[in-house]
């Protein structure tokens, strides 16, 4: 399996190095990965100026390289720039729950929509803040219920965060709001986008927020396709 890894926190992220030395044992590995932190720009692309591009090491048996852009121009270096074609993107671990409406802002889920627009299966992998770099130790775990389930053959791409302890696996669909919204005046003409995590009941465990919050392992099956086909079917004729 030849495997592209990507990333939206940068190749200075803890668990870089852990993620890599796992997935050479899934395969061959290619790694493309932001110079700085991008989180929040979803599947955004950088066409307007040129953009660095370096290999560098992040660990004595570990080159990357580190491209001064978005995840998904990553995704887009590590196919088109490199003339490569790949079986799998694999981005994260982020630092960082994607859940709910969250998934639209996501780098890291952006990554895997850009590789699947160039044909690429893809596995988004978030996790706490507190958990994302031992995370990392449940890979096997996580990919052999992926394997067993033959999920990669029933669907593309794969949004999956991971609890601080695991009772077991939940396949999901995409919640609401997961993140309350605040605009805070810092008082030197600045303002700061902040916010909490939202407070409800949680026990719905076909939703990702609920069943995270329930500690399974959330496995939601997303899709790139923007259309609303229910109403393209009702009003095609029209």
């Amino acid at each position: 399996m030849k495997i592209l890894i990507v990333n939206d926190d940068s190749m200075s992220s803890p668990v870089l190095p852990h993620l890599i030395r796992w997935a050479r044992k899934r395969g061959e590995v290619t790694v493309v990965v932001p110079k700085v932190e991008q989180s929040g720009m979803s599947q955004s692309l950088e066409f307007v100026k040129p953009v660095a591009l370096s290999k560098e090491f992040i660990a004595d048996d570990i080159e990357v390289y580190a491209l001064d852009s978005t995840p998904a121009d990553c995704v887009r270096f590590g196919v088109t720039g490199l003339k490569t074609t790949y079986d799998l993107v694999i981005s994260g671990i982020n630092k960082g729950y994607n859940l709910g409406d969250d998934i639209a802002y996501s780098g890291t889920v952006g990554a895997i929509l850009e590789g699947s627009r160039l044909g690429i299966k893809g596995i988004a992998l978030s996790a706490g803040h507190d958990r994302f770099v031992t995370a990392a130790e449940e890979l096997d775990r996580i990919f052999d219920y992926v394997i067993e389930k033959d999920l990669l053959s029933k669907g593309d791409l794969y949004n999956i965060n991971i609890p601080h302890e695991i009772k077991g696996f939940k396949i999901t669909k995409q919640g609401g709001e997961f993140y309350t919204d605040e605009f805070i005046d810092c008082g030197d003409g600045t303002v700061l986008q902040t916010g909490v995590p939202v407070e409800r009941e949680f026990n719905d465990l076909t939703v990702d927020i609920d069943a995270v919050r329930n500690g399974y392992v959330s496995i939601t099956p997303i899709t790139a396709c923007k259309t609303d086909l229910t109403v393209f079917e009702n009003i095609k004729d029209i």
